[in-house]
């Protein structure tokens, strides 16, 4: 049978040891323990459901029952062991009654800590992993007036969970390690004392006890290794349980010194963080890196081959969680520096994955580019994920973002950026539905009699209008009470601010910047809908504007003649300048109203042209104006609708660059390709590094591209135990996953993508 994808060729070998740390952590992933799940097609949508995580814990009182959720994949940091957290009945908030305070969510977070075992493998060198989240030993809810709020706002098209999605430092933290944190958060502590400030105090307090837990965490890991090296008979693994001890002694009681300590650092403190919840990015590795990289192949202190596998080690375990290398630095040079390499490079080495982005700009190393665009040729899963640092850079300033801050960027999820450790950003987790407002201004034209398109497009603008609006106000009630509903500690120990000013990123002014930003859900169907509307209705008047709503409310039955004509109509994706520049009226529009919507923290809201998994959502997804049945997901973020677009990639690439993207948090091209599209070509890297950079050039954001047989994939979803299709790995929407791990839905909307067999 002929493959789905590509042959996985590596530049890199992995050594014997790291083979057996690659064994145990694919087996972790097919066997579905690190799988992520969300709660329904409702909150698929918008964001939001009476569980109020859209990312539910998979054990606790917020659990859902697996069998009614869907799985994201293998995305998720935690390890199912499938049982509850053991010592529930004894959570410091069980114990003494619950309190809405950071004191007692640090109390429970330290007990959390406290009471995981460390867990060390053999043949890691890396190590550290969980089975718990907080969210499922302590109450996560935001209140009667948000809850009720939820459910008004859904009915209008908007809806949101404030939680995670946001993007850490980790610069600091490497230079002091968690003992010089909690130094600083102590002379804070001290301050706010004397200067006799009751809730700031209390706030340090609890992140005292986050801090503390940590390092006790990691000193639990070195007495572990240490006694797993005592009773080790065999001489090299005996080296490694040392070498393990050694470090994460180090760690507990100081900043790392060498970048096998650097890179173990990283991963405890993305485990530390992810055990909140789930969603944030982690920064620049590549700059993290550099200094301890280079410092220790001048000493002959490590290899790089040794550098590599560390990094692969660390990869194999965070999953889902994003990284950003190259970009450019403070003075504008190319920050490509040995580490992009050796990320990059430990990528290459494993076939597995990590949701890695690679910052492009005119000016980044032309060698580098080549290589991340070989990688990509060679893996076929869209990593590297390419996204056009300047454009970033751009967007933040247009923002507020100071210049000094603003060239910090780095991608911190699917598609979404922001200025690690100083921007809370409270992205890809909100919601703004564009078939709401649509179906508003349709039934206003039905009782007005209105006969104008621009007079529908102008009430299609005030019922988005009155969507933000309502999306606003239910945000505003949760940003009320987050900082002691939900205070995001662990992840304020890396920001610049929570220490400083005793408030968590969660808070008012707990960092300089905290915008709102929207993920905008089908924006092509929308446009398709109205350019089709404006045909058949307005000019041509074949249909009246009650026969359309009653149509899709039907979802076409019985009016398939109907149907066609609307389906048949110009599609946005083909580089046509009528319907395409109704799409970019649309998302001026868009820019316009949240340009001037602003959260009670004073800062404006931001819309992105992006939408995870909420296309793929058709319980609650009506028929479409545009001919689209309600059974056929919706268009994935500002790409075309699935099998629209039928003038080729190029005439998609050029659609989606009439987009003002300066004025969005980012917009992806998804593209699936053919592994016979490269048939004949002789040097496929450098044909995608000329699309790629041809793309950008036009003021683009981000390219996602599978090399994959869609076609035979089909065949992986009635079989995932074909050990041929255990290892596939491809980028969904935003993220990485193994198809096998997918719910059948998302699976199947996958395989329905146009799949180029040529340009």
């Amino acid at each position: 049978m002929a493959k789905v994808r590509s042959s996985f060729q590596s530049k890199f070998v992995p050594g014997e040891r790291l083979k057996e740390v690659i064994k145990y952590n694919q087996e972790l992933a097919i066997s579905g323990r690190r799988n992520l799940y969300t709660a329904d097609d409702n909150q698929l949508v918008y964001h939001w459901t009476d569980k109020a995580n859209g990312c539910i814990p998979q054990s606790g009182d917020w659990a859902e029952e697996k069998s009614t959720s869907y799985s994201l994949g293998d995305h998720a940091c935690r390890v199912d062991i499938g049982v509850d957290f053991p010592l529930n009945d004894q959570v410091p908030s069980h114990v003494e009654g619950y309190e809405a305070s950071p004191l007692q969510w640090g109390k429970d977070y330290q007990f959390l800590l406290e009471h995981s075992p460390a867990e060390i493998h053999p043949f890691e060198s890396i190590v550290g992993e969980f089975h718990w989240e907080m969210n499922e030993i302590r109450k996560y809810y935001f209140g009667d007036k948000v809850h009720e709020l939820g459910r008004k706002v859904r009915k209008l098209g908007a809806g949101g969970t404030s939680h995670g999605h946001t993007c850490l430092d980790l610069t600091t933290g490497l230079q002091e390690g968690w003992t010089g944190t909690l130094a600083r958060i102590e002379e804070s502590l001290a301050l706010y004392r004397r200067l006799e400030h009751p809730m700031r105090v209390e706030y340090l307090e609890g992140l005292k006890l986050v801090c503390e837990g940590i390092i006790s965490y990691v000193q639990k890991y070195a007495d572990k290794a240490r006694e797993l090296a005592k009773a080790a008979e065999d001489p090299e693994q005996k080296k490694l349980y040392t070498l393990v001890a050694d470090d994460c002694l180090q760690l507990a009681t100081g900043a790392p010194q060498t970048y096998h300590q650097a890179v173990q650092y990283i991963q405890f403190a993305i485990m530390s963080d992810r055990i909140v919840g789930h969603g944030n990015g982690y920064g620049r590795l590549d700059l993290y890196l550099n200094n301890f990289l280079v410092k220790d192949l001048k000493e002959g202190r490590i290899t790089k081959q040794e550098a590599r596998e560390y990094l692969a080690e660390l990869f194999l375990k965070v999953r889902g969680q994003h990284f950003t290398i190259c970009g450019r630095l403070e003075n504008g040079e190319d920050a490509t520096c040995p580490a992009s390499w050796i990320v990059l490079e430990a990528y290459d080495m494993v076939d597995d994955y990590n949701n890695m982005f690679f910052m492009w700009h005119k000016d980044v190393d032309k060698d580098i580019m080549l290589y991340a665009c070989d990688v990509l040729a060679r893996h076929g899963a869209s990593v590297p994920t390419f996204c056009n640092y300047d454009l970033m850079r751009d967007v933040e300033l247009r923002s507020g973002v100071a210049p000094k801050d603003a060239w910090k960027v780095a991608v911190g999820g699917c598609q979404w950026f922001c200025v690690p450790g100083m921007e809370y950003c409270d992205q890809d987790v909100n919601a703004l539905v564009l078939l709401d407002p649509m179906w508003r201004a349709m039934d206003y034209v039905i009782g007005s009699g209105c006969e104008d398109f621009e007079e529908f497009f102008s009430k299609f603008t005030e019922e988005f209008q009155r969507t933000t609006e309502a999306l606003r106000v239910f945000k505003d009630a949760q940003y009320e009470v987050q900082d002691r509903i939900w205070p995001e500690m662990a992840t304020s120990l890396y920001y610049k601010g929570p220490i400083e000013r005793g408030i968590d990123i969660t808070g008012h002014r707990g960092v300089d910047y905290q915008y709102t930003s929207a993920n905008v859900l089908g924006i092509p169907n929308v446009a398709d809908s109205m350019h089709a509307i404006k045909k058949l209705v307005f000019e041509q008047k074949r249909y009246t504007m009650r026969e359309v709503m009653e149509a899709c409310a039907n979802n076409w039955k019985d009016n398939e003649v109907m149907r066609q004509r609307f389906l048949h109509q110009d599609k946005f994706g083909n580089d046509l300048d009528e319907v395409d520049q109704l799409l970019v009226r649309i998302t001026e529009m868009i820019a316009n109203v949240l340009d001037h919507t602003y959260n009670c923290r004073g800062q404006q809201y931001r819309a992105s042209l992006f939408q995870f998994q909420g296309h793929t959502a058709t319980k609650v997804l009506p028929a479409t104006p545009d001919g689209r049945y309600a059974s056929e997901p919706l268009a994935h973020g500002c790409n075309p609708t699935a099998g629209r677009n039928t003038k080729g990639l190029l005439a998609t690439a050029n659609s989606l660059a009439k987009i003002h993207n300066q004025k969005f948090l980012g917009g992806t091209l998804q593209v699936e390709l053919q592994p016979k599209f490269f048939d004949g070509k002789e040097n496929v890297a450098e044909y995608i590094r000329d699309f790629v950079e041809t793309f950008f050039a036009q003021y683009t954001f981000q390219v996602n591209l599978n090399i994959i047989d869609l076609e035979k994939l089909k065949d992986a979803i009635d079989n995932p135990e074909n050990p041929d299709y255990q290892n596939i790995i491809i980028k969904v929407t935003g993220y990485t996953t193994r198809f096998i791990c997918l719910a059948k839905p998302f699976q199947e909307e996958f395989v329905g993508r146009n799949n180029y067999g040529e340009m």
